[in-house]
C-alpha cells in the first residue's frame, strides 16, 4: 500500500469514526437505548482508532538513531 492509498484510507476511517462518535452520542441520551447495540458501537469506534493510528504510524518515516 503506498502513502496515497494510506491517506485515503485514513479519511475514509476518520470519517466512520466521527459518525460513530455521533451516533453513540446521540444514543447515550436516548433512554431505554439497547446497551449491547451501544457497546457495540463503542468497540467499533476502538478498533477504528487502533486502526488509524498503525497506518498514521505507516506514514511517518522511520528516523535512525
Amino acid at each position: 500500500m503506498d502513502d496515497d492509498e494510506i491517506r485515503e484510507r485514513l479519511n475514509r476511517l476518520r470519517e466512520e469514526h466521527r459518525d460513530l462518535d455521533m451516533a453513540i452520542g446521540a444514543l447515550s441520551g436516548v433512554t431505554g437505548t439497547d446497551q449491547l447495540q451501544l457497546a457495540r458501537l463503542k468497540k467499533r469506534k476502538l478498533r477504528l482508532r487502533d486502526e488509524i493510528a498503525f497506518l498514521e504510524d505507516q506514514l511517518i518515516p522511520d528516523i535512525i538513531a
